[in-house]
């Protein structure tokens, strides 16, 4: 039997269930993904959509295509998390990382479309880090 592990949303509407063994974790850095995103990066891990199934909540996912690119944003209509989908040929489940309830597992990691890193990400990587909000 696989190991299966789940996610959800936000506020919880919507729970899925994957199988914990992905192939590639990429930390994407592209401008669309930052959008998307509205962070340094986007942390998605790539699957086998055979291994991925709803709990709850389908009917409250939501897709936007980016016209004239193969480009896909699926989040809860709720909270707007982020949440898996289908790659545009259908042969990988495509998982935010952050929306995992525990570890996944994964062969690779890679930093993709690096070169559109932004400096903020490069400085912010050297800073100083604290367990919670900082005293100061």
């Amino acid at each position: 039997m696989a190991d299966m592990i789940t996610g959800s949303c936000l506020c919880g509407k919507v729970e899925f269930e994957v199988e914990n063994q992905f192939e590639d974790l990429f930390f994407c850095h592209c401008q669309q993904c930052r959008k998307i995103t509205g962070s340094a990066h986007a942390s998605n891990l790539f699957g086998d959509p055979d291994g991925f199934r709803w709990l709850k909540g389908e009917n409250d996912v939501t897709i936007f295509n980016y016209p004239d690119r193969q480009f896909t944003n699926v989040f809860c209509r709720h909270c707007g998390s982020g949440l898996p989908f289908l790659n545009s040929d259908g042969t990988k489940i495509i998982v935010p990382a952050g929306t995992l309830n525990s570890e996944p597992r994964f062969s690779r990691q890679s930093k993709i479309f690096h070169a559109e890193q932004t400096q903020w990400c490069r400085t912010g990587e050297q800073t100083r880090t604290f367990d919670g909000f900082p005293d100061d």
